[in-house]
């Protein structure tokens, strides 16, 4: 992996990471359009720079974080669910990050589910006498929690299935997407931990001390990648919730059917690309 190669990257994590289009599906199709080699450490690297994205929540929230203790509480709770799947199918995660062909169909279904969804869940207008929804309660974190799970596999998007998950609780648009930003903070931290600790673990029995973890240019890859996704990221989860509240969803599920339908053309014509 090159410096460029960590540069878009980084770019394409910042800008998808918010929106409902599936961060690590773009980041997939963006590696292997550019050529990188799907070894342990750039699957790491996919993984360990949503870090940098997701501390802009904390830039653009940070009143929010000094809130009850029943905002930590309702997080912990929306959290425990993909502990649960991720610790069970971590192998079985690991196997389709490789797979744009699994990538591709999980864009289209969802684009399909997307253009459809603001019909199905339509926004309470207070003045109509409706009771617009900002705060879960622990059943309905919980059951958002249980959403996001879906987003084990790639391309499903995991902040697309915890806003559909806020939006079948009856939340306001905003608020389930606002929530599905506090939730990546502990998912995206601990799958970052995890991955962390197997590519140490898998180092160690190799003979690799954990002082020679990284070489040099992969430390600064990591660093360059993080601070990247960040500064992109903070631009794009105020745009993405302006764009929300105003327009819904469709526009983004036309988007997902369009990317995941050519990249199936693609694979189905045989062009290569790298792409399977």
């Amino acid at each position: 992996m090159t410096y460029w190669h960590a540069l878009l990257l980084a770019i394409v994590e910042g800008i998808t990471e918010f929106l409902p289009v599936s961060s690590t599906g773009h980041m997939i199709i963006a590696a292997r359009l550019l050529g990188v080699e799907m070894t342990p450490f750039a699957k790491l690297f996919l993984v360990v720079i949503q870090l940098g994205a997701i501390l802009s929540v904390l830039v653009v929230y940070w009143k929010r974080f000094f809130q009850s203790i029943d905002f930590y509480l309702k997080l912990l709770v929306a959290f425990l669910p993909i502990v649960v799947v991720g610790l069970l199918l971590k192998k079985y995660i690991d196997a389709l990050l490789e797979s744009v062909t699994t990538v591709a169909v999980m864009l289209l279904l969802g684009g399909i589910v997307l253009v459809f969804i603001d019909k199905w869940f339509p926004q309470e207008d207070s003045q109509a006498g409706g009771h617009p929804v900002t705060t879960p309660s622990f059943r309905e974190a919980f059951t958002i929690g249980v959403f996001q799970c879906l987003a084990v596999v790639p391309g499903v998007s995991r902040s697309a299935a915890t806003i559909i998950g806020g939006l079948t609780q009856k939340l306001t648009r905003k608020a389930a997407a606002e929530f599905a930003f506090f939730l990546a903070m502990p998912t995206m931290a601990a799958a970052s931990a995890k991955d962390m600790y197997d590519y140490y673990k898998d180092a160690h029995a190799q003979g690799t001390s954990l002082s020679n973890l990284f070489t040099g240019q992969e430390v600064k890859l990591l660093l360059l990648g993080n601070v990247v996704a960040f500064v992109v990221a903070l631009l794009a989860i105020r745009l993405f919730v302006g764009f929300v509240t105003k327009y819904g969803f469709r526009a983004f599920g036309i988007y997902r059917i369009i990317v995941g339908g050519l990249l199936l053309l693609m694979i189905g014509l045989g062009l290569n690309l790298q792409l399977v």
